[in-house]
C-alpha cells in the first residue's frame, strides 16, 4: 500500500489520530463505519418492524462472511464466538472407529478446550509441539495417522505470531481421511482467505479482531455441513425456525444446522458494517504491505536488545509480532498512558499491524519502548 492509500483508509478510522493502535490481534479498532452501524441498530430499534431489520443485517454479515473466503452462503453458520464454533464442528463427527483428535499446544485455549471436552464422546487428543515454542509443519505431518479423525490447525497463532502452512497440513490429513478444522480468527482480514485452496472441512472465525467489528459474533463455514446432529442447538437451528415448534427436530442441510439463539444484535450490525470495510481492501496488498511492518518493527526491536518469539522467515509471520517481556500488563498499561494500544498475553506484549498502520507508528513504539526498559532499570536499580 502506497502512503496515499494508507492515509484515505485511516480516514475511516478518527481515533488513530489520538491513539496508536497495534492490537487488532485483540480487538478492532473503531471506525466511523462501526459508529454508523451502531445509530442504524438504535433507529432499527425503535422503528416498526426491529426484527426483520435485525435478521436481514444477520443475513448480510452471513453472505459477506462467504464472500470474503470464498464459500456460499448456505455454507456458513452464525455463531457466538470461535470455541462454540470448534465444539459444533468436533460434534458432527463420529470417534468411534478413529478416536483420536491432533491440535497443538500453541492452538488458541478456547478452540483446544471445546476439542477436549469431546473426550466425553470419546476423543483421545494428540498434541503437538510444546507452550512457548515455534510449530513445525513436520510435526503435523507425522503425527497423522489412521487413528485421526480431526486435525485443529491455525492460520496464525495467536499468541507468537507464526503463520502454519495449512493447506500442507490439510492435504495430508484429508488423504488420511482426517477432516481439518482451522481457526482463521488471527487471519482472515489480514490477508486473503480461500477456503478451497486451503482444502479445509470447518473454518471459523470472528469479528471482533481484524475484521473491525465487534466481540460476539463467530462464523463457522462447513464445507459439507452434515455429519451427527448438533448436541448443542436452538430454535434458530431448524429449517423453518418461525413455526416455533418446541418439539421440532429437523435439522437443515446447511451450516445453519449448528446455529442455536439469536445472535448479539450489536455485533450483528459492526459485522456487516466491517466486513463492508474488508470488501473495499485488496487483501493481497494488505498482506504484503503488513508483512513489511511487522519486519520492519522486528528488526529494529532486536536491534534495540528486545526478544522476540517470532518466525524467523517473513512467509512464515502473521500480522503480530510476539515481546517477550516478563510483566507484559505493566508494559501495555506504560504505553496506554502514552496512547499506545497493544495487547498482552501471557509472557509476551503482543504487536500488531492492518492497513491502517505505517512506519510511523513503528518508530514511535521503539522509541517508547527504549523509554520504558530505561525507567524499568532505574527504577530496579
Amino acid at each position: 500500500m502506497i502512503p496515499q492509500q494508507i492515509d484515505r483508509f485511516r480516514a475511516r478510522f478518527p481515533a488513530l489520530e489520538q491513539r496508536t493502535h497495534l492490537a487488532s490481534c485483540s480487538i478492532a479498532a473503531r471506525s466511523v463505519d462501526l459508529d454508523q452501524a451502531m445509530t442504524a441498530m438504535l433507529d432499527d430499534l425503535s422503528g416498526p418492524a426491529p426484527w426483520p431489520a435485525f435478521e436481514r443485517r444477520a443475513e448480510d454479515a452471513r453472505r459477506l462472511f462467504a464472500a470474503l473466503i470464498g464459500a456460499e452462503a448456505d455454507q456458513v453458520a452464525l455463531l457466538p464466538n470461535v470455541s462454540i464454533a470448534a465444539h459444533q464442528a468436533a460434534a458432527a463427527i463420529s470417534f468411534r472407529r478413529r478416536p483420536e483428535v491432533l491440535l497443538a499446544r500453541a492452538e488458541f485455549p478456547g478452540v483446544a478446550q471445546a476439542l477436549a471436552a469431546h473426550r466425553r464422546r470419546g476423543a483421545q487428543l494428540h498434541w503437538i509441539g510444546a507452550p512457548r515454542r515455534l510449530l513445525t509443519a513436520t510435526e503435523f505431518l507425522e503425527s497423522i495417522g489412521h487413528r485421526t479423525a480431526l486435525v485443529s490447525v491455525p492460520v496464525v497463532t495467536y499468541q507468537n505470531g507464526q503463520r502454519l502452512p495449512v493447506a500442507e497440513v490439510a492435504a495430508a490429513a484429508r488423504a488420511a481421511g482426517a477432516r481439518v478444522f482451522v481457526d482463521a480468527y488471527q487471519a482472515v482480514g489480514v490477508e486473503r482467505i480461500r477456503v478451497r485452496e486451503l482444502g479445509c472441512d470447518y473454518l471459523a472465525a470472528g469479528t471482533g479482531k481484524y475484521l473491525f467489528g465487534l466481540p460476539g459474533l463467530a462464523f463457522l463455514y462447513a464445507r459439507q455441513p452434515d455429519g451427527l446432529p448438533p448436541l448443542l442447538t436452538g430454535w434458530l437451528g431448524r429449517r423453518h425456525p418461525h413455526t416455533l415448534l418446541p418439539d421440532a427436530d429437523d435439522f437443515p442441510a446447511t451450516a445453519r444446522r449448528w446455529e442455536t439463539g439469536t445472535p448479539s444484535v450489536p455485533a450483528v450490525y459492526a459485522a456487516s458494517a466491517g466486513l463492508g470495510i474488508v470488501a473495499d481492501l485488496d487483501l493481497v496488498d494488505v498482506r504484503r504491505h503488513v508483512t513489511g511492518l511487522v519486519d520492519a518493527a522486528a528488526r529494529q526491536l532486536a536491534a534495540q536488545g528486545e526478544r522476540l518469539r517470532t518466525a524467523p522467515e517473513a512467509h512464515a509471520r502473521g500480522a503480530h509480532l510476539a515481546l517477550v517481556d516478563p510483566e507484559p500488563d505493566r508494559l501495555a498499561a506504560w504505553l496506554a498512558q502514552r496512547r499506545f494500544s497493544i495487547a498482552p498475553r501471557g509472557d509476551v506484549a503482543r504487536i500488531s499491524f492492518h492497513a491502517f498502520n505505517h512506519r510511523g507508528d513503528i518508530a514511535r513504539l521503539c522509541e517508547h519502548v527504549r523509554q520504558y526498559r530505561q525507567a524499568t532499570r532505574r527504577h530496579r536499580a
